[in-house]
């Protein structure tokens, strides 16, 4: 369902408790300016109905993933071993099922896609780990991991700071996993992004390790998700958080295409030689206006909070509609949150 729609109809049918704001009407001669966070991204809205709420003895929150289903409607998943469908019109949720290992361990559940079969594909931060779940939840197999971006000391990964984001390219032959922090070794701005390959015809294929990418971010900044483009770029969220003052989130365009393959390369210290995943700011969501927004701790913009998730709906009039959502980690102090932005790219 095109977001445009999906907006319409929360307006006109949420209850009253329902924070969505839409912004300026399209007539209004100011409407575009009103709406800006940069030349290249605008915000429609946002809606705080499923903050601090419960749905079959389930919290709604903890959300780190997001992605549309087969038949239009979202999936999001929770850091917390649980995964949502919401509904397209309301963004309800309508089903849970609970998410684990092979072995029953409860996930660190990060990333999501849903594949070309049904299937759920979910980063774990806890290995790491990148799984292909049925929709019932149950785990169907379980891709190969380098064993560089383990957590130490099985491999040079911090605790907390491996397979934040994942994505499939265009095409559905392609994965993508974005690593949050630098492994010990590298320089402490560049991050790994790490893919795989479908091999086969069947419909779920078998994944095999492939060509690994140096992403910088920008000082003190993690990548907290990566969603790619129908052009085969992506969009990368920066994130950071200071106490006292709040979080700064990013939303950047990068172009592996011409990148260095380092999954030969132990240590990036940002050697000659490495050509890095470009990348160019759309836009510091900062800068957006609140549109009524209000923060439970202190924040730049009362709109901003931990946003995590992300995700393409569509595209109208030459621009991507891309909904993301915050991560409220069940704290009085934070929201779960969603964002309605219309995002161009240039293409």
């Amino acid at each position: 369902m095109r977001l445009r729609t999906l907006l319409a109809t929360l307006t006109a049918g949420l209850t009253a408790a329902t924070t969505l704001t839409v912004a300026v009407p399209a007539h209004a001669g100011d409407s575009r300016t009103a709406r800006a966070c940069s030349p290249a991204v605008s915000i429609a809205g946002f809606s705080d109905v499923l903050d601090k709420t419960t749905y079959d003895g389930t919290y709604v929150g903890n959300f780190s993933g997001l992605a549309v289903d087969r038949d239009g409607s979202l999936v999001a998943v929770s850091d917390r071993s649980a995964l949502f469908t919401l509904d397209r019109q309301t963004l309800r949720p309508t089903g849970v099922v609970p998410l684990a290992d092979g072995g029953g361990a409860a996930l660190d559940s990060e990333g999501l896609v849903v594949d070309r079969d049904g299937a759920r594909l979910i980063s774990d931060e806890t290995k790491p780990a990148v799984r292909r779940h049925a929709r019932d939840g149950r785990v169907l197999d379980e891709l190969p991991v380098p064993d560089g971006l383990r957590v130490a000391p099985a491999g040079r990964a911090t605790p907390n700071g491996t397979f934040e984001g994942l994505t499939m390219l265009p095409g559905g032959r392609t994965l993508l996993a974005s690593m949050e922090y630098a492994l010990s070794g590298d320089s402490g701005d560049i991050v790994r992004f790490q893919t795989w390959q479908r091999q086969g015809t069947k419909r779920g294929g078998q994944f095999r390790l492939s060509a690994q990418y140096a992403y910088r971010t920008d000082p003190g900044l993690g990548v907290p998700e990566v969603t790619a483009t129908p052009d085969g770029r992506l969009l990368v969220l920066e994130r950071g958080f200071t106490a006292g003052v709040g979080n700064t989130v990013r939303l950047y365009l990068a172009d592996p295409k011409h990148a260095t393959d380092t999954s030969g390369i132990d240590t990036l210290t940002g050697q000659r030689g490495v050509r890095l995943i470009r990348k160019s700011l759309l836009a510091d969501l900062v800068d957006c206006p609140s549109l009524g927004a209000t923060a439970k701790q202190p924040q730049p913009n009362p709109l901003l909070d931990n946003i995590e998730a992300m995700t393409v709906t569509g595209s109208t009039k030459g621009r991507l509609n891309v909904l993301l959502a915050s991560d409220d980690n069940q704290n009085a102090a934070q929201t779960t949150r969603f964002y309605a932005l219309r995002v161009r790219t240039g293409r």
